[in-house]
């Protein structure tokens, strides 16, 4: 098994990894550029990691406006513009009522785009329209501009500008730039088959129960509930493995019948006009696995079963790999949450993915989400041994999203070697052996009915998203407040609060029964 492999890596030196994606970007060269007074690139990463090493997250807002350029020019030139129509405007709480065809918002995008056209008209010797310099189109559902800009002019007008909320490099990333040994950003989707067999229990019809339900009482849970029965969890990921038939033809068998799974891509690969939409199909694996931990099926074929065996899937693969760190990837992820926080349907939603670097372009599709009543859980991060200090990553570090982390199954409450915790993190699971850290949970491999060990803080939100699926399910009509105050209640520390490790452990059959 290669070590830590479906941990989420989100780490000041690994978040760069995608600059040797297959997702190709595109680059500037910077000779003349740099001449400009651009600042360099070492700058800009000692930037983000005082601000990590403070405890917080990196935020475009707090930077000026030739940190912002420079950032754009050291990635692919393209920059994220939000808009409104009065600074007074409460875009938090009202952006998923905006109709982006009303006359007002109409006035205040072409105002902008009037003004990024002025800026920009000198960098070409022919005439432009505002069209030419929009490689992802005009974002429909929510007010960004997204654009490629030359010239540093632009940045500073957009920021001076009342109507506009903010401006950030859309495809900035931190290269890896030191020689420590990396996984691989998450993305090993073979079965492991060299599983012991102390790390489940094989249940009827013939599925393996992972060793680490038992710590939540999740098998006791299912005999006192539907087990997410016309209830759906959304899971943002990188896809959904057509090879996996437990997440396709097999994903009603067994005890698990009557449920739908549903399979989309919002991420696009490619640069600039050649940009294509992606497939829903899953070439990492940790999607597979994080939708097996919250609804696989309780098949009779030998692999995994989900916490919410009986729930319908939505998978959206919205990202390459974990880490959220290109422009077809935060493009990517805010288009998933505004797709599924407009589906009626959809009651929970999973992100085992990060960055910690925040993205307004993010967070306005978290918002939405959101604002549409979505119960919404991330993982607060996953790095290597000497990097797991970081704080709670982007976007779980957001008050609109619960953070989840993984323990060890000690007495006492303690992370797992890798994860990450903090203030900010609401619910724990139990997903690693303190004896040996290689043996976490299981899960759905890319294929095979061969389950694989999944960890980190990405299996620990994949699972508390299963809970609270189930959860819901006893009542589909109660409230997103309630179901979350159910969850709470049955924690092992609550009404107290660790102060890294949230409300503790959560009680499945307990959480089940209050509601």
């Amino acid at each position: 098994m290669l070590k830590k492999t479906t941990y989420l890596l989100i780490a000041l030196f690994t978040v760069g990894l995608l600059f040797h994606s297959c997702t190709s970007e595109l680059k500037d060269t910077l000779p003349e550029k740099e001449q400009q007074g651009l600042i360099s690139f070492e700058q800009i990463k000692s930037s983000v990691e005082d601000a990590l090493r403070s405890g917080t997250t990196f935020n475009w807002q707090n930077q000026e406006a030739n940190m912002i350029y420079s950032a754009a020019m050291h990635s692919d030139s393209f920059i994220s513009v939000g808009y409104t129509i009065s600074p007074d405007f409460d875009i938090v709480t009202k952006i998923h009522t905006i109709d982006l065809q009303d006359k007002e918002w109409v006035d205040s995008r072409i105002l902008i785009e009037k003004l990024i056209l002025e800026s920009e008209k000198s960098a070409y010797p022919q005439a432009i329209n505002i069209r030419d310099l929009q490689p992802f189109g005009a974002v429909k559902d929510v007010p960004q501009i997204i654009v490629k800009i030359n010239n540093l002019e632009t940045v500073e007008r957009l920021k001076n500008h009342p109507n506009v909320r903010f401006v950030e490099p859309l495809g900035f990333n931190i290269s890896d730039v030191v020689n420590f040994e990396r996984s691989n950003s998450g993305c090993s989707g073979n079965p492991n088959y060299g599983i012991n067999s102390a790390d489940y229990t094989t249940l009827t019809p013939g599925i393996k129960y992972p060793w680490n339900f038992g710590h939540h009482n999740i098998e006791e849970a299912w005999g006192s509930c539907n087990k997410g029965d016309n209830t759906k969890v959304c899971i943002i990921d990188t896809g959904a493995s057509f090879s996996q038939d437990n997440l396709g033809s097999n994903f009603n068998s067994g005890d698990s019948y009557g449920r739908t799974v549903e399979k989309y891509s919002t991420k696009y690969s490619g640069s600039w006009w050649w940009k294509t939409l992606d497939s829903p199909d899953d070439p990492c694996g940790h999607g597979t696995s994080m939708a097996g931990n919250a609804s696989a099926p309780r098949s009779n074929d030998g692999n995994s079963v989900g916490v919410a065996y009986q729930s319908n899937l939505m998978s959206i693969r919205a990202v390459e790999d974990v880490i959220i760190s290109t422009s077809n990837e935060r493009n990517g992820v805010r288009d998933a949450l505004i797709l599924a926080g407009g589906t009626s349907s959809v009651k929970v939603i999973s992100m085992s993915i990060g960055t910690p670097i925040y993205s307004s372009t993010v967070a306005d599709g978290v918002f939405y989400a959101y604002n549409n009543q979505k119960l919404i859980f991330g993982a607060a991060g996953t790095s290597l041994s000497w990097t797991s200090w970081y704080p709670v990553i982007f976007p779980a570090n957001m008050t609109q999203v619960r953070a989840v982390t993984g323990v060890k199954n000690t007495t006492s409450l303690s992370k797992c070697t890798t994860c990450h915790q903090g203030p900010e993190v609401d619910f724990v699971i139990v997903m690693e052996r303190a004896s040996d850290d290689d043996r976490t949970s299981l899960s759905l491999a890319r294929y095979s009915n061969q389950p694989k060990y999944v960890g980190g803080s990405s299996t620990a939100t994949a699972t508390t998203a299963g809970i609270a699926t189930m959860v819901w399910a006893e009542n589909p009509s109660a409230s997103r407040t309630t179901v979350l105050n159910v969850l709470k209640n049955a924690t092992s520390l609550y009404p107290s609060r660790h102060s890294d490790l949230g409300w503790g452990t959560i009680d499945a059959l307990q959480a089940v029964n209050g509601l």
